[in-house]
């Protein structure tokens, strides 16, 4: 693939990180940073895409790779006292009104992995790829993805009782 191609590749995928910055960063600076480390890691590893998968494939694993990564470098802080009595009038007050956002906001309050597999299920990948990319089976996807959607569900009919 030559650099046009692949710059072409980046520019018609773009979507992708888009949503996954999103869905995993908490603010416009961080989508900012993440998005960038995305296009770095993406151009590094260029040379090593073989054209075995579809570009697609090999972009969503470049980005959870990153973000993943990028997670864990982050410095987090541990809070001693709880804050479960705030955390009911919070919720209600930040939660958003528009339903896409409504479902973004759901989204980031899976845990990581699970986000990347309702992600890229409403993408339209297959359990088979997800989990390819993924790497677990394509049995424990089926079950991550029904827990998710549970969870997803739950969370949307509380925001709506607000």
């Amino acid at each position: 693939m030559s650099e046009t191609e692949f710059l072409q590749q980046i520019r018609e995928n773009q979507g992708i990180i888009y949503k996954l910055v999103g869905i995993y960063a908490a603010d416009a600076e961080e989508k900012k940073d993440l998005y960038q480390e995305i296009l770095l890691n993406t151009w590094k590893s260029w040379p090593s895409y073989r054209g075995d998968a579809k570009f697609s494939t090999w972009l969503y694993r470049i980005c959870l790779n990153t973000i993943f990564t990028y997670k864990r470098r982050s410095n987090r802080i541990d809070y001693k006292e709880s804050l479960d009595q705030y955390a009911q009038v919070v919720d209600s007050n930040a939660a958003p009104k528009d339903e896409a956002e409504q479902l973004r906001y759901a989204i980031r309050t899976l845990k990581e992995t699970d986000r990347a597999i309702i992600s890229m299920h409403l993408d339209g990948y297959e359990n088979a790829e997800i989990a390819d990319i993924i790497g677990i089976s394509i049995n424990h996807v089926a079950v991550k993805l029904y827990r998710s959607k549970q969870q997803l569900s739950n969370l949307l009919k509380k925001q709506n009782e607000y």
